[in-house]
């Protein structure tokens, strides 16, 4: 299992925002992910996506990873900043923008 996390931390480490989710940005295989994806658009934060439905390894590891049972996943610079529920509050408290704008992450400005 410690290459399937060498690779989850490899792609963690080489971008700024990724979400490890059902499917892809484009196409969601679930309303969580799609959710989460609704958000990160609507901020016009840019990220990579990786479908976790592609690869059990990956499906499993990022869960052993983060010790977190549920997917999405969203990390930001490196760091684990939650799933569907944490991401959707944040955003609604206005925390979420200046989550990315603290990291170096620029987000659209809403009129």
């Amino acid at each position: 299992m410690s290459d399937i996390h060498e690779q989850i931390r490899q792609e963690v480490a080489s971008n700024d925002v990724v979400l490890f989710m059902k499917g892809t940005p484009n196409a969601p295989m679930c309303g969580f992910s799609g959710q989460v994806v609704q958000i990160l658009d609507y901020l016009g934060v840019p990220y990579k996506g990786v479908n976790v439905l592609a690869d059990d390894e990956i499906r499993q590891g990022i869960k052993d990873f983060s010790n977190w049972p549920t997917i999405p996943q969203l990390y930001v610079k490196g760091e684990f900043v939650g799933g569907c529920d944490i991401i959707r509050e944040m955003f609604q408290a206005g925390e979420l923008g200046s989550h990315f704008t603290e990291n170096g992450i620029p987000v659209r400005q809403s009129a």
